[in-house]
């Protein structure tokens, strides 16, 4: 199998844009105390995301609650850890993700992320 082609045939599918966010420990210049903020780790990265389950509706008197899992696409070179923030854009809609463990294959990885927001 042609790794290289086989990795371009699934890019050409990359329609979403990523931008990966971690904390990391960052030193307030004035308190010298170090602190851990929310920083980008990677930028306007193109991938695909994918529905993987049905929302749940887990509707009460007092909230909606969505809750949905999907997949995410993206390039294997990319160091996503489990617990990182995904914010992925596809189109005009922007919407954000917590991910899950990676799955790393030769031409993508694939990694389980879970949108958890209040409606």
């Amino acid at each position: 199998m042609n790794l290289e082609r086989h990795r371009r045939d699934i890019e050409k599918m990359y329609t979403d844009r990523t931008t990966i966010y971690r904390y990391q420990p960052v030193k307030d210049p004035v308190t010298k105390k170090t602190k851990l903020v929310l920083q980008p780790v990677y930028s306007d990265q193109p991938g695909r995301i994918s529905q993987r389950a049905l929302a749940v509706n887990n509707q009460t008197e007092a909230q909606n609650e969505i809750r949905y899992e999907t997949k995410l696409f993206i390039a294997p070179e990319l160091d996503i850890r489990q617990g990182d923030l995904l914010e992925v854009t596809r189109g005009t809609v922007t919407r954000k993700y917590t991910a899950g463990e990676p799955f790393l294959y030769s031409t993508h990885q694939e990694i389980s992320i879970q949108r958890k927001e209040w409606a």
